[in-house]
C-alpha cells in the first residue's frame, strides 16, 4: 500500500462546518450580497490553509502576548462598565442593532454597548468609556469592540460566526459564579469565563453560550484579525474592508445611530431637569 502525503494532509486539515444545523440564515435578496457571500466562502477555505496560529476552536492565550496587557488593565474597564450598567434597561438588545442576530436571539436578554466595528464607531459611547477604548487599541487588527451583556436565563443556541478571518476575545468583567450554569461551548470544548481573564476562540466553529444563573454576566467582546500568511492575508484585508459596504453592517450602523440619538437625548433631558 502506497502512502499519499497529499491525501494525508487533506485528512488532517482543520474542518469547520460552513453553516449551522437547524439555524436558517436570513434571506437576502440582493445579488451583490449573494456574490459577496460566495467570495467569503472561498476566502474561508484559504484562511484555514494559511493560518499563522493554527485553527483550534479555543486558543492558548500565550499565542497572543498582548492578551496579558489587556488582562492587567481590566479593573479600569470594569469601572466604566459599571457606569454604563446604571442604564442597563435602556441598552439595546443585540438583535435590535444587528437584525441578522434574530436567527439566534429575539428576546431582550442579550444587550450590547457598542464602541466600534468594521471601521465604524460610536463616538458618544467611546467618550463615556475612554479607558476601555485606550486599552482595546492594544489589540492588533481590532475590528469590533463592545460590552456583551447576558441577563439571567439567556441561552444562545448553537451557531457559528459569519466569517473565519477574525478571532474573538471575551474578557470577563462580571461573572457571577463558576459553574456549568454559566458557560460557553466552542466546538466540543466547554469553557467558563473568569473576571479579569481573556478567553480567545474562533467563532467560526459551532458554539453556544448560556447564563442559567439569576445574575447578569458581562464580557468585553472583541473581534480581531486572524494572523494569516500571504495570499490569505491580502484577501482577508480586502474582505474586511469591504464589509462596511454590505447590508449587514450598514443596517447595524443605522439602527445603532437611531438608538444612540434617543439614548443620549434622554440623558440630556434628565440632566436639564436636574439643573
Amino acid at each position: 500500500m502506497t502512502h499519499d502525503p497529499a491525501a494525508a494532509a487533506r485528512q488532517e486539515a482543520p474542518q469547520q462546518t460552513f453553516g449551522t444545523a437547524n439555524i436558517a440564515p436570513l434571506e437576502r435578496p440582493s445579488a451583490t450580497t449573494r456574490f459577496f457571500m460566495g467570495i467569503v466562502a472561498a476566502a474561508e477555505r484559504l484562511n484555514l490553509r494559511c493560518s499563522k496560529v493554527g485553527n483550534p476552536p479555543v486558543y492558548d492565550n500565550a499565542t497572543f502576548p498582548w492578551a496579558a496587557e489587556i488582562e492587567r488593565e481590566w479593573p479600569l474597564i470594569r469601572r466604566e462598565l459599571e457606569q454604563v450598567l446604571l442604564r442597563q434597561s435602556e441598552l439595546p438588545s443585540f438583535h435590535d442593532i444587528s437584525t441578522d442576530v434574530q436567527t439566534i436571539s429575539k428576546d431582550s436578554a442579550w444587550k450590547t454597548f457598542f464602541l466600534a466595528g468594521y471601521g465604524l464607531s460610536s463616538q458618544e459611547n467611546i467618550r463615556r468609556c475612554p479607558e476601555t477604548w485606550r486599552i482595546v487599541q492594544k489589540i492588533p487588527g481590532l475590528k469590533t469592540a463592545m460590552f456583551s451583556i447576558f441577563e439571567p436565563g439567556k441561552h444562545l443556541p448553537p451557531h457559528r460566526g459569519p466569517y473565519n478571518g477574525v478571532l474573538r476575545l471575551h474578557l470577563g468583567l462580571i461573572v457571577p459564579e463558576q459553574s456549568d450554569r454559566l458557560a460557553i461551548r466552542v466546538d466540543k470544548q466547554v469553557c467558563h469565563w473568569h473576571e479579569g481573564h481573556a478567553l480567545i476562540f474562533d467563532d467560526a466553529y459551532e458554539h453556544e453560550a448560556w447564563n442559567h444563573t439569576d445574575k447578569t454576566r458581562v464580557v468585553l467582546f472583541v473581534d480581531f484579525v486572524k494572523p494569516l500568511r500571504f495570499p490569505a492575508r491580502l484577501a482577508n484585508w480586502l474582505l474586511l474592508n469591504m464589509a462596511v459596504f454590505t447590508p449587514f453592517i450598514r443596517e447595524g450602523l443605522d439602527n445603532h445611530k437611531a438608538w444612540e440619538k434617543k439614548f443620549y437625548a434622554e440623558a440630556e433631558a434628565l440632566r436639564n431637569r436636574k439643573d
